[in-house]
């Protein structure tokens, strides 16, 4: 029976629990302006991939050079 009642009240805890909701919001909110940004301009989205596309390569570049220690 305790072990009811303890399943029950961590359920309505979780129910109430909010602490999440802004950084999803917000997740969405930047996606959202994303994806309008790149369907209205379809040249600096083009931009944007290209910058990405350098920045990743950079990247593994850089992982894949051994260290001077």
């Amino acid at each position: 029976m305790k072990q009811l009642v303890y399943r029950t009240l961590w359920r309505l805890r979780t129910l109430k629990d909010t602490r999440g909701q802004d950084l999803i919001e917000y997740a969405l909110m930047a996606g959202f302006v994303a994806v309008a940004a790149g369907a209205l301009m379809p040249n600096v989205a083009s931009s944007i991939s290209t910058v990405f596309s350098k920045i990743s390569s950079l990247l593994a570049a850089a992982a894949a050079e051994p260290t001077g220690s």
